[in-house]
């Protein structure tokens, strides 16, 4: 792996996580880098010909242009679109956030220039009894990319996701402002406190651009020029 990559995280579930890692991953391909993305733990997942298969993974291995096979994308997949470690329980799985991290590890030990990992709600979402998400991330060595949803209590939700990712050893390389509905009040307010409160540059700030948008509409609203120094 040739470069370090990066987590996508979020401030809540349902709010673009998918959506931007994969217009910056797109993004980075129209640089002409190599590109990887995993989506190591997925629940909400559709019976298809048999196998459990998630439509963020998919996204994800289409913008990334990966040679990966799917099931080293999304290694953990789960029906239910609940918390993971309840859904896995629930499946009689045991997830395991050192097994996370050697699978990532290892699917990602090929020359590669950009690379995504995707997690699954937030920061802190559980994966078992003690582990967290967030374990994967710090154990792959990944730097955190922080998915702000735009709308009332984005500012504690971001403040906090921030300070727990620094609290944990973590360094949030950027984050981005989306809008997951039409109207926020004092939008511009709201980004100019986060520009000023979070410890790391803004990617871009994606406007609401309707339920049916695709991630390359998001592109031209953010910048990776931050991700490649």
């Amino acid at each position: 792996m040739r470069r370090t990559p990066y987590f996508v995280t979020g401030t809540d579930t349902e709010i673009g996580k998918t959506f931007i890692a994969a217009a910056l991953l797109e993004l980075a391909r129209e640089r002409g880098l190599r590109c990887a993305a995993l989506k190591p733990v997925a629940a909400g997942c559709a019976v298809v010909d048999g196998d459990l298969v998630n439509d963020d993974a998919l996204q994800l291995i289409a913008a990334s242009g990966t040679d990966l096979d799917y099931m080293t994308v999304n290694p953990i997949a789960l029906e239910p679109a609940i918390a993971p470690h309840i859904a896995a329980a629930q499946a009689g799985i045991e997830i395991n956030a050192d097994d996370l991290s050697r699978h990532c590890l290892d699917a990602l030990a090929y020359e590669i220039d950009f690379a995504i990992v995707e997690g699954a709600g937030g920061w802190l979402v559980p994966l078992n009894a003690t582990e967290t998400l967030a374990d994967v991330c710090l154990g792959i060595g990944a730097r955190p990319i922080l998915t702000v949803a735009m709308k009332l209590g984005c500012l504690n939700h971001a403040l906090l996701t921030a300070y727990a990712i620094a609290a944990a050893g973590g360094e949030l390389a950027g984050w981005v402002a989306n809008c997951p509905t039409p109207e926020m009040p004092v939008f511009e307010e709201n980004v100019a406190t986060l520009k000023r409160r979070l410890p790391a540059p803004c990617l871009g700030v994606v406007p609401y651009l309707g339920s049916d948008a695709t991630y390359r509409q998001a592109m031209p609203h953010l910048d990776i020029d931050a991700l490649l120094r």
